[in-house]
């Protein structure tokens, strides 16, 4: 199914289960009205920061948006994958692996262009996030501090606050990216 599809679908059911108007949501995640709108339609393809917010204002994990029905066993292959942006084609996201009510955790292959950065908004409280760096150097900046990473280096953070992929380099970055939700 369309990803697209799959978030209307998905927003829908969250935002009913919740009793919530467009309105009231619109207020929640921040998202306008008209906006919330079309996402549920299934007539926009909203960026990684707008299920974002959708996200916490709902107060789920980002991939309770974009879930589909999920077999026991399944082979996951990166073509097959829909391709997610930010707010620029520069920072590309892949799902790989979405939270279930037995799987607390999302994980994400991740691409970022030479000299370029991506913004994320906070996630949920008490969310963690692990980052691990496949090719190039990542500077990820936090409220608290920037932190430099290698080929091969790793570092977990507190991801309910913004922070933001910084790729200084000429070749291409590429990580893993786990956001965990602890119970």
């Amino acid at each position: 199914m369309e990803l697209g599809k799959i978030i209307a679908k998905n927003l829908s059911d969250l935002r009913n289960a919740r009793h919530l108007t467009l309105g009231q949501l619109s207020k929640l995640s921040g998202i306008s009205k008209a906006m919330l709108s079309e996402i549920e339609k299934g007539d926009s393809n909203p960026t990684i920061n707008t299920i974002w917010k959708i996200a916490h204002g709902l107060d789920v994990p980002y991939t309770k948006l974009i879930d589909d029905v999920e077999k026991e066993a399944a082979l996951i292959r990166k073509p097959q994958n829909p391709m997610q942006i930010g707010e620029t084609e520069a920072y590309r996201l892949y799902c790989y692996y979405k939270s279930t009510p037995f799987r607390n955790f999302e994980l994400f292959y991740i691409e970022l262009d030479p000299h370029s950065s991506n913004m994320s908004i906070g996630h949920t409280d008490k969310a963690q996030e692990y980052v691990y760096v496949i090719k190039g150097e990542l500077i990820l900046r936090t409220e608290g501090a920037d932190y430099t990473l290698q080929e091969g280096d790793s570092l977990v953070f507190d991801s309910s606050l913004d922070h933001i992929y910084i790729n200084r380099q000429d070749t291409m970055l590429t990580c893993i990216v786990i956001n965990y939700y602890p119970k």
